[in-house]
């Protein structure tokens, strides 16, 4: 919630800022990696970031090659210049309709076209032909970027539509007067033929010359992606999408941010002239951050971050909520923990499941998590209970940019979802499978590896010669002070049943799991 009047003179006349209080961007800049946070009364909302060097797939427009179709999935494979070749649904091909979220106005005069269907693709498009193609989801795993020609290019209080002449207004205005407003300088604006326009949420309260400078600055951007595309073969990008900073300055510095800060001098000054565009007042609430202590500490945004990548993430009243990410779906169960507060058994499984739709909500914004995921909410005995925490859902997930769709929590307290992917997302960017458990996340116990160990010296010395039974075996330290206080008594049996000798040595660079057994003669290690 953005600063009242009072607290915005309050700090204008101390100089001090209460970081505690409003809504306010911070961003990190460093050698190899860029951050932004969006904080709101001091919790972190939104997390980003974007390794140096690395470019954002998404949005970025390419003439690309059509490499093969598949009738069968009902798409085809696009050479864009990377080593996997992008995948084009037949449905992306086909001219988009605006989604629910937007109201579509009709400016009138415009010739109804034949309308396309998926069965034309192919001879539309056949294999070798050149096609332009805007990414909308980056390589995730082994999978190549998935890509449409339904191109937009976004600006700050609308969207540019130049191959589909459908325009809109976002439904997040609700204003009835302030829409009827934008629906007439959409009518009267001057459009190139065959493009259209969508009037984002931003464009609410803004004049139309103001509209209209934006439409000028994407279609110039538009003729520069022409230019690029008739003057290079294919596979070429013809429009890379900008980076954290630029998309932070476009897309989150609103009417409702109090402050940005940031500790980087240039880049303070590269989006005080971007925001010098949108107004003077946006371009006064870029500040330099030069404090002892790093950014992120002093905004308290570190100990946030490094708390929300935990598997277990505790809430207010005690309980907390545990994240499994799989490869199938993102598995997010609610427990009530150390919630004891209410005598009302029901008041308090309501609380804690209200407080979790909360967590819910702001964990999958933070982690970039998407696809299929499951909610195990506490069991509530009340339809009303369940209908409450549904709503407080979906009212969560309003703020978040990416698409989702919720349906209610079924009769076995699940809450089944799913969230836009876009890209990896960020414990797989600040993540690798560890290399010690292979990101099985478990290792065997002692007494495991023990079982096994004598399985091995089984099998090895029931069909090794008489000269061959002296064996060496070495084990981790942690198996080996299993053998030598509980299990030695079977081992010493091994020896007497097969008259074997068995020398045991432990070697602290070893895996837990692993065991070697060699001859101790010749120190010839035994596969088996």
């Amino acid at each position: 919630m953005a600063l009242t009047f009072v607290q915005r003179i309050k700090e204008l006349l101390t100089g001090k800022r209460d970081i505690k209080s409003g809504v306010r961007l911070v961003i990190n800049c460093e050698k190899l990696e860029n951050r932004v946070a969006l904080l709101d009364k001091g919790v972190v909302e939104e997390y980003n970031i974007e390794r140096v060097g690395t470019n954002s797939l998404i949005g970025s427009v390419f003439k690309g090659r059509i490499r093969n179709i598949e009738q069968g999935l009902k798409a085809m494979f696009i050479d864009i210049g990377f080593d996997k070749n992008a995948f084009l649904h037949f449905w992306d091909a086909i001219p988009a309709a605006l989604d629910a979220g937007m109201e579509e106005i009709n400016r009138g005069g415009t010739k109804k076209k034949k309308r396309i269907e998926a069965k034309d693709i192919p001879s539309l498009y056949p294999v070798g032909s050149e096609i332009m193609v805007q990414v909308t989801k980056g390589p995730v795993g082994n999978k190549g970027p998935r890509v449409t020609t339904n191109i937009s290019l976004a600006g700050r209080l609308l969207v540019l539509m130049p191959l589909n002449d459908t325009c809109g207004i976002s439904r997040k205005i609700e204003d009835p007067k302030e829409r009827a407003r934008l629906r007439r300088i959409i009518e009267k604006i001057t459009l190139p033929e065959g493009m259209g326009i969508i009037l984002r949420t931003e464009a609410s309260g803004k004049r139309a010359r103001h509209i209209v400078r934006d439409l000028n600055i994407l279609l110039d951007e538009w003729d520069q992606i022409v230019a690029k595309r008739d003057g290079q073969n294919a596979p070429v990008c013809c429009f890379q999408e900008p980076d954290l900073v630029e998309r932070t300055v476009r897309d989150f510095l609103t009417e409702d941010i109090d402050e940005v800060a940031c500790d980087d001098a240039a880049t303070v000054e590269r989006m005080q002239r971007m925001a010098a565009h949108i107004s003077g007042r946006a371009k006064r609430r870029i500040n330099h951050y030069q404090g002892q202590s790093a950014i992120f500490e002093h905004y308290g945004i570190q100990k946030q971050i490094d708390n929300a990548f935990y598997r277990q993430v505790w809430l207010p009243c005690g309980g907390y909520i545990v994240i499994d990410q799989t490869e199938a779906l993102v598995s997010i169960d609610v427990n009530t923990g150390r919630n004891k507060g209410h005598k009302d058994v029901d008041k308090l499984l309501l609380e804690t499941n209200l407080e979790a739709a909360a967590e819910v909500a702001r964990q999958l914004r933070l982690r970039n998590m998407g696809g299929l995921i499951v909610v195990d909410f506490i069991d509530m005995k009340h339809r009303k209970d369940q209908q409450a925490v549904s709503k407080a859902m979906n009212e969560h997930l309003k703020r978040d940019k990416a698409k989702t769709q919720v349906l209610p929590i079924s009769q076995f307290g699940l809450m089944e979802m799913t969230r836009q992917r876009l890209n990896e997302s960020l414990g797989t960017t600040l993540y690798e499978p560890c290399p010690y458990c292979k990101g099985h996340g478990q290792v065997k116990t002692p007494l495991t590896m023990s079982v096994e160990l004598q399985r091995r010296l089984v099998s090895v010395l029931g069909r090794a010669k008489d000269d061959q039974r002296q064996l060496l075996v070495i084990v981790h330290p942690d198996v080996m002070n299993r053998l030598k206080t509980e299990d030695g008594e079977l081992l010493v049996d091994l020896e007497r049943k097969y008259h074997a000798r068995l020398t045991f040595r432990s070697d602290p660079n070893f895996h837990r799991e692993q065991i070697t057994l060699a001859n101790a003669a010749t120190g010839e290690e035994i596969r088996f």
